[in-house]
């Protein structure tokens, strides 16, 4: 009878260790939640890969939170690299959105604060061993600044990458879509059925729906005499000035769910691909030796 217990005491002890040493070798993918030493095993099992996920504090209709495109970009970040291992620098919202200035609770810093901040921030990045550092992009306002910044890398040598992972990437393949994740809302640009729905999965407890209908995210069309050519930084007011583009109380879960995972799958498939890119650097440090000498590069 004794030995009885003290064989199944011992079971015990074995699983509840063994547990633990399980638990100990699950490395957080967050930057901010990693020790030291864990950082050092971090950085080596995600081959000097870090996503640097990118997002805004603005308004988002009168349902969403301020920090919609942050929390978004974030969770499908942290989903992706459950499939493809990369560290995930803590939240970062410094980019542009000078359009919302308007709006309470907007963070519009200036653009020369953005760049210098961005650049620093991927240098320390890199001092830290992430010399592959895939900028993912939550926010449609950067769909500017972030190709300009990656551009800028070529001013002068870096012993690291950037990659920019774009957001058109949370579109939905083609392909048949299911009934339950048809998008009616024809005006879906900011806060409308999509941003509402991925929210739903995101962060459901900050989204009011009761609310979506409290304010219009209609377009006013007041710059429509212009031709669609030329371009004002007027425009997104000129047409939403709610700083709402849509009708959120079209959202629902299931929208959100199928959004959200071919978001997620394709920011792990293209972290995968950057993990194996042995070119990018090698061409970088070939053109800067190059960019030192133009006057003896191949004509």
């Amino acid at each position: 009878m004794h030995r009885s217990k003290a064989a199944v005491v011992l079971i015990f002890v074995t699983i509840l260790f063994s547990t633990s040493l399980f638990a100990q070798s699950v490395l957080p993918a967050r930057w901010e939640e990693l020790t030291g030493p864990d950082f050092i095993q971090a950085i080596q099992k995600a081959q000097g890969t870090c996503m640097l996920p990118f997002g805004i504090i603005e308004k988002h209709g009168p349902q969403l939170p301020l920090g919609t495109d942050l929390l978004d970009v974030r969770y499908a970040s942290e989903q992706a690299a459950k499939q493809e291992y990369a560290v995930i620098f803590p939240p970062y919202y410094f980019g542009q959105i000078f359009e919302a200035r308007h709006q309470p609770g907007t963070l519009a810093y200036s653009l020369q604060l953005q760049l210098q901040l961005l650049q620093e921030t991927v240098a320390e990045m890199a001092r830290n061993g992430c010399k592959k550092i895939a900028i993912v992009n939550g926010h449609g306002g950067n769909d500017s600044l972030l190709p300009l910044f990656a551009q800028s890398q070529m001013a002068s040598k870096r012993d690291y990458v950037v990659y920019v992972i774009p957001i058109s990437i949370r579109r939905a393949p083609s392909g048949p879509v299911p009934t339950t994740a048809t998008i009616k809302d024809k005006l879906d640009m900011h806060a409308g059925q999509t941003e509402t729905s991925t929210m739903m999965v995101a962060a459901p407890n900050l989204v009011h729906m009761d609310r979506a209908k409290e304010q219009s995210g209609a377009d006013q069309a007041r710059l429509s005499a212009l031709p669609e050519s030329v371009y004002t930084g007027i425009w997104w007011y000129a047409r939403f000035p709610n700083h709402y583009s849509g009708d959120g109380s079209l959202g629902t879960k299931a929208l959100g769910e199928y959004t959200m995972k071919n978001w997620v799958d394709g920011i792990a498939e293209t972290v995968k691909v950057i993990k194996a890119d042995q070119t990018s650097l090698k061409l970088q440090n070939e053109f800067y030796e190059q960019a030192q000498h133009p006057l003896e590069t191949k004509q």
